[in-house]
């Protein structure tokens, strides 16, 4: 295989496909469909301090670009986290330890995401927190901690007091300048940006004059959302000096391809899964052979490629 290994915030990734949060469950009850060293790393689904039913059904609707979501963080909450999914975890990590390890964590407060890191801040099994600022199926969708760029900026740093280790944010796409929430998230002391969660959308039964989902609107994700998360991605990109993770619609390795060439280090896979739940198992041989076909460069050469010509301001010709 070609070299895929990438370096994610002063790790080492032996290749830049992660599983991306909420999609994949925890990651362990997914290893008999992809084993755990195909990943460059598994992003568990998110964690809260206490359990969360979720909202009310129905909740997942699929489109034809991908699905709309309104699961609302359905988690058994921290305890069950401790005490019955990182056990499983450690056992995969010591057979592979050269798969990494992201707990994704969500709360209400800045000081809820904080007590979070700090539960789990000593845990050998948790090589990083992805901070979940993002999603749009919670409080009314109202994303506080994601469209203002100073409620980012605290929330990573109280996290960041409670943790050494290296923390990703996970910022929202329906934001006007998405670079923005990244320079907050930047400041408050994130290692990583992930570009981006779900994107607000809706569907409609009009024969019965009611919305697809319970809550009306929820989360779009899919093939569809590609050209908008990689905006994202790479406007982020522009806008720190830390790595981005790419996120949205990525099906296939020249999708992989794209992200990287626009700045990204990885990327995380997520709704793709739900067609072909082996397909992340394949994906890293995939990109490899791809790279193959090109000369065989390394994966690294790759990243940040992309020349887009700075914008020159449009002037009306002069007149004749």
């Amino acid at each position: 295989m070609a070299d895929l290994s990438v370096q994610l915030a002063g790790m080492r990734l032996t290749n830049p496909i992660l599983s991306a949060s909420g999609t994949f469950g925890h990651g362990v009850e997914m290893t008999q469909l992809v084993p755990f060293e195909r990943l460059g790393g598994w992003v568990s689904k998110t964690v809260t301090w206490n359990p969360r039913p979720g909202n009310r059904m129905p909740r997942i609707f699929e489109t034809r670009a991908g699905f709309l979501n309104s699961i609302g963080l359905e988690n058994r909450g921290i305890a069950h986290y401790v005490d019955h999914v990182l056990p499983q975890v450690e056992v995969e990590r010591r057979a592979h330890p050269a798969t990494i390890v992201v707990t994704n964590l969500g709360g209400h407060t800045a000081e809820e995401f904080a007590k979070l890191a700090a539960h789990l801040a000593d845990r050998e099994d948790i090589d990083a927190f992805e901070i979940n600022l993002s999603c749009p199926n919670v409080d009314g969708g109202k994303l506080p901690y994601s469209t203002d760029p100073g409620r980012a900026e605290e929330v990573m740093a109280l996290v960041r007091r409670e943790t050494d280790k290296p923390l990703f944010a996970k910022v929202s796409p329906n934001v006007t300048r998405v670079e923005e929430i990244a320079k907050g998230c930047e400041a408050g002391g994130a290692d990583a940006i992930t570009a981006c969660n779900t994107l607000l959308g809706m569907a409609v039964d009009w024969r019965r004059g009611k919305p697809r989902l319970a809550t009306g609107a929820g989360g779009y994700s899919g093939a569809g959302v590609m050209p908008v998360a990689l905006r994202c991605a790479w406007q982020c990109v522009q806008a720190v000096s830390i790595p981005v993770i790419g996120c949205g619609g990525i099906q296939a390795a020249e999708d992989v391809m794209e992200f990287l060439a626009a700045g990204c280090t990885a990327v995380q896979v997520g709704t793709a899964s739900f067609a072909d739940p082996s397909l992340l198992a394949d994906l890293a041989q995939s990109l490899s052979n791809l790279l193959d076909q090109e000369g065989g460069r390394p994966l690294s050469d790759w990243i940040g490629t992309l020349d887009v010509p700075p914008q020159v301001p449009w002037r009306p010709a002069p007149l004749a």
